[in-house]
């Protein structure tokens, strides 16, 4: 009976020290190496551990709760099975498929624009550096965006491919996935904040093992675009200024809070619908915009438009504002790639550096006297 008795005492102890050991190796958190390496950027978030990063996009499109986490793991790293549950995908990435303009530059950037593979319409490609890769077949047309050519996709077998989507409807994405491919959902164009757009480089910093590079280069354009808004710290926002132009039958009108009317604060101008609330836009009728914007000192027009006489070919009443009649209309998406491609809209988000000094340069042009605009042009 006293031998059972130890017997029972003995098992209960291992029992309850085997369960102490456990609840220990749960209660372990391992440290990250970098907290979280994004500062602008609201829609992602990068943390570094040792051999694996977790990185996080918080908002991938309007209106939706969906996140994403993924874990870019090297070859021989060794990732917790509390984070197995999440995609993993092995870095530095030896080819990429990637679906926006907006990516291009980060991958020149950094260097490995060779890594990529296939791009959906490769004529929006303004890029000469890429361009020659395409020209070359070393960069296979895939569709389009919203139809991807899976088969062929399959054939190439990237190491991923970086995407987006629009909405909560993405069968494309699913087909992907459901086709074995790697698939990375990216947000950099939610983000309103010029500087939080061109944060994203740090993504692709992390997919080919260049974190340092990509925050090298980054520091680098928020200094540039700091000392931009030095250049005009002093000035009085006074310029009016009047943006948009009709499409079909509405005249939108970034929001207060947009990345265009960011520029436009930071370039120490007076944005007529600054107070707009939200980001993105809004569509109004001529009659409002006229109303509102007649007397505008300044135009920044949509529109690949090359001329006064061209802008006026597309609406007889534009030349109803003062800014049209005293020759102050001005277009960030004039200057065209070899294939038609819109050069603003692919490298501008990489480089909000250079766009704020080209509205600084239109707004404030005596504290930029021999700078020469990258993307605006004057309409004349």
């Amino acid at each position: 009976m006293r031998f059972n008795i130890g017997k029972s005492i003995f098992v209960f102890l291992l029992v309850i020290m085997v369960s102490c050991k456990k609840q220990e190796k749960i209660e372990i958190v391992e440290t990250p190496i970098v907290q979280n390496s994004i500062e602008y950027a609201s829609g992602l978030s990068i943390q570094k551990y040792e051999g694996y990063s977790v990185v996080k996009v918080s908002n991938p499109w309007p209106d939706t709760d969906k996140k994403f986490t993924y874990i870019l793991k090297e070859k021989t790293a060794q990732v917790p099975d509390s984070l197995q549950q999440y995609a993993n995908i092995t870095v530095p990435l030896t080819s990429v498929v990637v679906t926006s303009t907006t990516n291009i530059p980060f991958l020149e950037m950094l260097e490995v624009e060779n890594k990529l593979v296939g791009f959906p319409h490769t004529d929006y490609v303004s890029s000469e550096k890429t361009r020659v890769l395409i020209d070359n077949g070393k960069v296979k047309n895939v569709g389009q965006n919203e139809k991807l050519d899976i088969e062929q996709l399959i054939d190439l077998r990237p190491d991923l491919i970086v995407t987006f989507g629009v909405d909560n409807n993405n069968p494309m994405l699913e087909n992907l996935q459901k086709s074995g491919l790697s698939v990375l959902i990216q947000g950099d164009w939610m983000e309103q904040s010029p500087l939080g757009k061109a944060e994203w480089i740090k993504l692709f910093g992390a997919l080919f093992a260049k974190e340092d590079k990509a925050k090298e280069i980054f520091d680098k354009i928020v200094t540039g675009y700091n000392q931009a808004m030095k250049l005009v710290e002093m000035s009085d926002a006074n310029a009016t200024v009047l943006y948009g132009s009709m499409y079909q039958d509405k005249w939108f009108v970034a929001r207060g809070s947009s990345w265009v009317a960011q520029f436009m604060k930071d370039a120490k101008s007076n944005y007529l619908w600054a107070d707009l609330e939200g980001s993105g836009s809004l569509g109004l009728s001529f009659e409002k915009v006229l109303d509102k914007a007649k007397e505008a000192q300044f135009w920044i027009a949509t529109g690949s438009f090359k001329s006064l006489a061209e802008l006026a070919a597309s609406n007889t009443h534009y030349s109803q504002f003062t800014a049209f009649t005293t020759q102050n209309v001005y277009t960030f998406e004039s200057k065209l790639g070899a294939k038609g491609g819109t050069m603003y809209y692919e490298l501008g988000p990489s480089r909000p550096d250079l766009i704020l000094k080209d509205y600084i340069k239109i707004f404030h042009p005596e504290v930029l006297p021999s700078y020469e605009f990258t993307f605006a042009q004057k309409l004349n």
